[in-house]
């Protein structure tokens, strides 16, 4: 199949629905399957299911009338997880066969209410006694990233976090961050503490040289404004790495 024609597909497709009473019916067995998932689904929840079928529930609104079983099994062989699919880049999703606008417009919906739920249980809230929702938020929103994102929370007097900002976008493996502006832009928000957090795309958490380096120089400037540092987080794949924890802060 042409590009041209997969990203008409959809198009297409959400035409024919429209149409009596030519429409194309969908044929029996994949009305079935579908069936057979929604019901397994709503009977037992996501654990109930293995992630490529996850991943079909999602395709079956993208794609209307064809078999997506291949589709979700090319994704999860691609891009390994349920997660690592719906956080993949667009260009790397384009690359699947079957993937399209309509495919990537759903995907990217999961994503989004996924970040959206996780940060609704940290914004305006007191972070640091809900630590748990703090990295689950933090390995939501980065753990699967590509490139190196360094993002500071900002607290108030209370430890309630009133800003989530990127502060600088990377490569693979690394990440240009300004202490200065870090400061700068806690006075303007009149913060009393920070949470540094970056993602490691390799999956590996341990800190580099530089990472230590500059969260030491980020360290003396909030000391010197009287701002507390809590604690400098590098999110792996599936782990974590605390500063604090680890004798770094």
């Amino acid at each position: 199949m042409t590009h041209f024609a997969e990203q008409a597909l959809p198009f297409v497709l959400d035409t024919l629905d429209n149409i009596r009473p030519i429409a194309v019916a969908q044929p029996s067995y994949i009305k079935d399957h579908r069936k057979r998932l929604r019901a397994r689904f709503m009977a037992g929840g996501a654990d109930a299911m293995p992630d490529y079928e996850l991943l079909e529930l999602i395709l079956f609104r993208a794609i209307p009338r064809r078999d997506v079983k291949p589709i979700a099994n090319a994704l999860m062989e691609r891009f390994g997880d349920f997660n690592r699919v719906i956080s993949a880049p667009e260009a790397r999703l384009r690359n699947v066969s079957g993937v399209g606008d309509a495919v990537i417009v759903e995907l990217k919906i999961i994503e989004a209410s996924a970040q959206r739920l996780a940060r609704a249980k940290v914004m305006q809230r007191q972070v640091v006694s809900n630590w748990g929702d703090l990295l689950n938020y933090c390995h939501t929103k980065m753990a699967h990233r590509e490139t190196e994102q360094f993002r500071v929370l900002f607290l108030d007097r209370k430890n309630v976090l009133i800003a989530d900002e990127a502060q600088g976008q990377g490569t693979v493996d690394h990440v240009p961050v300004y202490p200065r502006e870090v400061a700068k832009r806690a006075l303007e928000l009149n913060a009393s503490a920070l949470i540094l957090v970056h993602n490691h795309p390799s999956g590996d958490p341990t800190p580099s040289t530089s990472d230590i380096d500059m969260t030491e120089q980020i360290a003396r400037a909030c000391e010197a404004l009287g701002i507390t540092l809590h604690d400098h987080l590098i999110i792996g794949k599936s782990n974590e790495l605390s500063f604090r924890s680890e004798g770094y802060i």
